[in-house]
């Protein structure tokens, strides 16, 4: 007998996801993935100044906040074919990959770890047995036996007090939970290690950006961060000196800790390399350009038809025809409605942002995200696409990193487990961690890449903008965390006159497109197990391994325009 489960809202990520299933003898057969807000940020930048539309779009989301500012003032760059300083290069460079860095740590051990990890298992733990196993795995420094205790003995104080504190609400004792107490005291030390260490990638964020988050210096035509080789007052040698120090720390981190934390995981839950499957179109796209027209690239991107890596097809340039003609969105089950009808699918550059809401509808309208397609088809954007593409493409240190997290994974469950492995629940941790050890090593790159530039004489951070008159159209993507993000302008006379976000949680989480085709979440649920419909835990795992960021897909209304907040300034003396 089937029965409907709503999971209203799924917590432990950014904005409002409501997930419905229906299960029945322990499988999901069915799916709904809905956006329970609307993004009308589109429609406030109509009439705008183009240069301004960075520090608006990246208040989209309050923690997706240099993504938006990166991919909006590219946009409006490409639109005016305007090259920029390669030190404008490097600086956000710097400050997308410490984004990404910070983003990947969090997105594991704070906001998905708990669906793998029993919290409370790790009471029973002999907290010397498992600083045994950590050092077994990696030198980490803090994986000393005296910490282990020291952790063990504050949950025990969470726990002997009635509160968990920030381990509240989790499905304790779960069926589907495996890992023994010695694993779980190991993952909830470095939560907490975690906590600190993501801090490092926060400071290099403000130091380069100005302001952690919401950044301040991204400008149309590069940066707002003068250089200088001995002036206090501006982005010196030893402030860099210290964001590489910064740097150091996290990569010993992610190479220490978190790349084998997800190996040994994921070795222990090695059955749900079978499960999420789901669409096996991947897209990624090129970025940390290497110059300032943004034709060379150190990772690259591209397309994956069907898992096959034989079939890779490169995105190249910004502006890549490939991808510019693929894109479009449909509104067929969306709260939205299209002047020419809903059956269609149209193009960023025509895209139209009416809303329509109509309840929450299992055959009509449910979601108010609407559903990306490339040239026709859904994708399966993120981690694992990008390192997919990113091996398709040769790329050595994806190569280096995802080999050395197979084997690893290989060596702890006994048994070989190969790439095909990747596509899954898991399999998208995996390749998150496998990403984040080539951005790490990415970004030290970036680091010398700016010095050594600095070095020569050339301080230049800024080439300024000149708007024609008459129609001018641009696209400007970035590969953040979640996947392909894309801001669509269109200016006319130096006012936008049109603007559409097509964002990775749009692409993963849309509700079924014009064709009636589910897209990633959707299709990666079927088949999903579920023990228990009262406690859903195998649906937020495979939710949860895509990282949803609803604040970013969607936004708010309120048709009764009720103030949300007032403020007075208050006269000065």
């Amino acid at each position: 007998m089937s029965k409907r489960v709503t999971i209203d809202p799924v917590t432990r990520i950014e904005g409002h996801l409501r997930v419905d299933v229906e299960v029945d003898g322990g499988r999901v057969k069915k799916a709904w993935a809905s956006g329970q807000m609307w993004r009308g940020v589109e429609n406030i930048l109509i009439g705008r100044d183009p240069r301004d539309a960075w520090a608006i779009t990246q208040r989209i989301c309050g923690v997706c906040t240099t993504v938006h500012a990166m991919a909006s003032v590219r946009a409006v760059e490409n639109a005016l074919q305007l090259e920029i300083p390669v030190n404008a290069q490097y600086i956000r460079n710097m400050i997308m990959l410490a984004h990404a860095i910070h983003d990947h740590i969090v997105h594991f051990y704070h906001l998905s770890a708990l669906d793998w990890v029993d919290v409370v298992s790790a009471l029973k733990a002999d907290p010397d047995k498992a600083a045994e196993l950590a050092q077994s795995l990696s030198n980490w420094n803090g994986n000393s036996k005296a910490e282990f205790r020291k952790v063990q003995e504050k949950l025990k104080g969470f726990v002997g007090t009635g509160q968990l504190g920030i381990f509240t609400n989790g499905y304790w004792g779960h069926p589907a939970m495996k890992l023994s107490p010695e694993v779980n005291l190991l993952a909830v030390v470095h939560y907490l290690q975690a906590l600190e260490v993501q801090r490092y990638a926060n400071k290099i964020v403000a130091i380069l950006g100005s302001k952690s988050p919401h950044i301040q210096n991204v400008a149309v035509g590069g940066v707002a961060n003068p250089l200088s080789l001995n002036s206090q007052s501006v982005l010196t040698v030893e402030r860099l000196l210290a964001v590489k120090e910064w740097m150091l720390k996290l990569d010993d981190f992610v190479k220490n800790v978190y790349l084998v934390d997800v190996a040994a995981i994921g070795a222990f839950y090695a059955d749900w390399t079978k499960v999420g499957r789901g669409i096996t179109d991947y897209l990624c796209v090129p970025d940390i350009p290497l110059d300032g027209k943004g034709t060379t690239f150190a990772l690259p991107g591209g397309y994956i038809e069907g898992g096959k890596l034989d079939s890779f097809k490169p995105i190249k340039t910004f502006g890549d025809q490939y991808f510019v003609d693929g894109v479009s969105e449909a509104v067929k089950h969306s709260w939205y409605d299209y002047k020419g009808g809903n059956n269609q699918s149209l193009h960023p550059y025509k895209g139209e942002t009416t809303p329509n809401y109509t309840d929450f509808q299992d055959d009509g309208k449910y979601s108010w995200l609407k559903s990306p397609t490339f040239y026709g088809k859904p994708m399966q954007v993120g981690p694992l696409a990008r390192v997919l593409n990113m091996l398709a493409a040769g790329h050595e240190p994806t190569k280096k990193y995802a080999t050395g997290a197979l084997d690893l994974v290989s060596s702890i469950a006994g048994t070989t487990v190969g790439l095909d492995a990747m596509h899954s629940t898991i399999g998208r941790h995996a390749a998150r961690a496998v990403g984040c050890a080539v951005q790490s090593d990415e970004m030290i790159k970036q680091w010398d890449l700016l010095v050594t530039n600095m070095a020569k004489g050339d301080l230049t951070t800024f080439n300024k903008p000149v708007f024609p008159k008459g129609e001018q159209m641009g696209v400007g993507f970035h590969e953040a965390p979640r996947g392909v993000l894309s801001h669509w302008v269109v200016i006319d006379s130096g006012k936008i006159a049109n603007y559409q976000c097509v964002v990775p949680t749009t692409w993963n989480a849309a509700p079924r497109n014009e064709k009636d085709v589910p897209g990633a979440y959707e299709a990666c649920l079927l088949d999903n197990p579920v023990a228990d419909p009262e406690k859903p835990l195998e649906v937020l795992r495979t939710v949860h391994s895509f990282d949803p960021c609803l604040a970013c897909a969607v936004h708010v209304v309120d048709e009764e325009q009720r103030p949300v907040v007032t403020v007075t300034a208050a006269a000065s003396c």
